[in-house]
């Protein structure tokens, strides 16, 4: 490893020097956020060594000359002088070669900010380095070379899942290119451009604010009207819905997830009810303005009128006005659980929302610099041209919480999921934190439908022709789907007190709520021995009055935070023609899912 590291303690105290002097942020919409020790920090200080590698000024820079350069790609005969294809990779225009480009022999661009499988580059090195994973025109790259390394390979996930920035370096990229890079800043990403007028509506969040070496999960609302924006043969029946053939989702690589709610609720006698608090104005000159949510103009441009923000929220569970049962009513609208998400139903397939109501934006976002910076969001749906088939969505969160793997062991989790008679799965995929180390699934007879070992960037699986579930015998149109925990236990089977969950690592928006836990293992000292809470460090102690125990280590404990761990399937199915179909008399929603129509198709 070629890129020196500061100390922890050195990282840490940057940061806190950096959040008070930012004082009260960037204007936009404010909250309250946890802090964290940030991954990278300033240049080291006076007698630290420094990166003794080869210095680049940015990842794309350092990826231009490792990967490009070296594995021949700017060679004369390739993508030097001659273009092969159309694209020249020489340094001096590589950039604006690829970003946003379209490419010859597929529909991809030949990189796509934040989604390698619509990025063609990738595609065509993946297939040199995986043979069979991705489906081309022409030789994979580089062509007649060896194929880069996985390490390599990974860089280039890591910076098109980034946004794709020219400038700037994107965390985890400088051990993977043997490069010293200079320290990470927050990366904004160019903005989504909106659907054209006819072909879909944006939904756009107000920017939030998100502190240096911080993570939040937040909560807040704000109001929508597409009604002169979709045309008439994308509204259902009624007029009161339009149709949509799926989304698009870019975001800042800062965030975990986003979820888009709608709130069901009378809009006109319930925007002004309590429960969202008082609405005002973010960022611009005019934030912190009382402002009336149904007044388009009434922040200004480049401004939004948002609800009072929840700083504290899970997944916005008790926020806004409550219904019947006393909890609050919403569905998911979309949304993804990575910084980009790009989902095109199986033809025939839609969903359908309100033409104008309230919405939820439940965000969950970790900023790992030592500089604060807004997070941006901006969603695209499409309308639905054919129109057949109600989307019917999986989010099972029946298990949700259930990981529990005892400090220094690996634990595996399993549930069902029941299909109804008729289903036709097109796609699934999962969600777990860090802790995941493997999620499938599997049909009854045993037959595995999915795998995935990377938490962050989860497997999209596509099914063409789609899984038909047509038994009268419920326990045929089951799906079990499992995972396994590593909760602090190295490969060789000691403990890793850096890997375990941590109650001290904890984040406080966590504590407030479920996501707190109690130490049972020691996580300094004894590492490993059994220990009794918070406070019985001597019980760890080295050897009597050594003094240098800690009581830390917990049970993986279910919660929002990356501390903290989820277990969820999230699938996509329409029911065949042949069997009953649901009614479609009010929204059909997507949810949190992204679920890509198939690589290099």
């Amino acid at each position: 490893m070629k890129r020196r590291i500061f100390s922890r303690a050195a990282a840490i105290a940057a940061a806190v020097g950096g959040i008070l002097a930012a004082g009260c942020g960037n204007g936009g919409a404010g909250g309250s956020a946890t802090a964290l020790p940030p991954s990278t920090g300033p240049e080291p200080p006076p007698g630290e060594p420094a990166c003794d590698g080869v210095g680049y000024g940015s990842t794309f820079e350092a990826v231009q000359e490792v990967i490009f350069e070296r594995h021949g790609c700017t060679q004369q005969v390739c993508h030097g002088s001659s273009a092969a294809g159309g694209l020249s990779l020489s340094p001096e225009v590589a950039y604006r070669n690829l970003f946003e480009v379209d490419s010859v022999g597929s529909r991809w661009r030949r990189i796509e900010p934040g989604d390698k499988d619509r990025s063609y580059l990738f595609l065509k090195l993946l297939e040199k380095v995986r043979p069979g994973s991705a489906t081309i025109a022409g030789a994979p790259m580089p062509n007649g070379l060896p194929a880069i390394s996985e390490e390599q390979l990974e860089a280039l996930r890591l910076w098109i899942a980034s946004g794709a920035p020219e400038k700037g370096t994107v965390l985890g990229t400088e051990d993977l290119l043997d490069a010293c890079l200079p320290a990470a800043e927050p990366i904004v990403v160019k903005p989504l451009d909106p659907p054209a007028p006819d072909e879909g509506v944006q939904f756009v969040m107000p920017p939030v604010d998100l502190p240096a070496a911080s993570e939040q999960e937040i909560c807040f609302a704000t109001y929508y009207d597409f009604t002169d924006q979709v045309p008439d043969w994308a509204l259902d029946p009624t007029g009161e819905f339009f149709r949509f053939s799926g989304q698009e989702l870019r975001q800042d690589p800062q965030s975990h997830h986003l979820i888009l709610l709608h709130v069901d609720v009378d809009v006109d006698e319930d925007i002004d009810h309590p429960a969202f608090g008082t609405w005002t104005c973010s960022p611009g000159p005019r934030g912190g303005e009382v402002c009336d949510p149904l007044d388009a103009g009434a922040c200004g441009p480049d401004s939004f009128c948002h609800s009072e923000i929840d700083p504290v929220s899970i997944g916005c569970i008790g926020y806004g006005p409550p219904g019947r049962d006393g909890l609050s009513i919403f569905q998911q609208i979309g949304g993804a659980q990575e910084a980009q998400a790009f989902i095109r139903f199986r033809d025939g397939v839609f969903g359908q929302m309100p033409l104008r109501g309230i919405a939820l934006w439940s965000s969950h976002s970790f900023n790992l610099t030592t500089e604060d910076t807004l997070l941006h969001a901006r969603l695209n749906f499409p309308f639905a041209a054919d129109q057949r088939f109600p989307l019917q969505q999986i989010f099972n969160v029946d298990a949700v919480f259930s990981p529990n793997a005892a400090p220094y062991t690996e634990a595996t989790v399993c549930h069902f999921h029941q299909l109804p008679q008729g289903a036709r799965l097109f796609g699934i995929t999962s969600h777990t934190h860090e802790k995941g180390k493997r999620f499938w699934a599997e049909l009854p007879d045993g037959t595995m439908i999915y795998e995935n070992f990377i938490y962050n960037d989860p497997v999209k699986q596509f099914f063409d022709p789609p899984l038909a579930f047509d038994s009268p015998d419920p326990v045929e149109r089951r799906i079990r789907y499992c995972a396994t925990y590593n909760n602090g236990r190295n490969p060789d089977g000691s403990p890793n007190p850096e890997l375990v969950t941590r109650a001290s690592r904890v984040p406080e928006s966590a504590r407030r709520t479920f996501g707190a836990c109690e130490p049972v293992a020691c996580a300094a000292g004894r590492i490993g021995a059994p220990c009794n809470g918070t406070g019985d460090d001597a019980a760890c102690d080295s050897s009597p009055g050594a003094g240098d125990g800690l009581c830390d280590a917990c049970n993986i404990t279910g919660g929002e935070s990356t501390e903290n761990e989820m277990f969820i399937l999230i699938g996509q199915y329409f029911i065949d023609p042949a069997f009953p179909q649901p009614p479609v008399d009010g929204p059909v929603f997507a949810g949190l899912a992204s679920l890509p129509i198939p690589v290099g198709k």
